[in-house]
């Protein structure tokens, strides 16, 4: 981890989980430095319970995995961020308003850009 503490991955719930995939934090290391800008992690793992509370989650979200983060790339638009993500190998990436989905899922890329939906 060279730009991030596990802290910053840690549930939000208190509940101390913070098993982050390394394969997610050299991927989003790989965005820091693209960008020369910080990286705020806004959610990264997530207990059952945690991601029960969040309106909208999935079940089986890649946060439950460790696999996941939502991220803002300081004075970076969302779309630049979520194109870059998926050009360096996020295979999960969906482009929100105010924040980015990044996943490092195993099998099948998905990918939900604004301006295609």
């Amino acid at each position: 981890m060279r730009h991030f503490t596990r802290s910053e991955f840690a549930c939000k719930c208190g509940c101390g989980f913070d098993d982050i995939s390394l394969k997610l934090v050299d991927l989003l290391d790989e965005l820091r430095e693209y960008y020369d800008a910080p990286v705020t992690v806004t959610s990264g793992c997530r207990c059952e319970a945690h991601n029960k509370s969040i309106k909208g989650s999935a079940k089986r979200s890649q946060h439950l995995l460790g696999t996941a983060a939502d991220i803002k790339v300081r004075d970076v638009e969302t779309a630049r961020v979520a194109r870059m993500a998926i050009l360096i190998g996020a295979n999960g990436v969906k482009q929100y308003n105010t924040f980015t989905h990044i996943d490092v899922r195993t099998g099948d890329a998905w990918h939900r850009l604004k301006d295609e939906q």
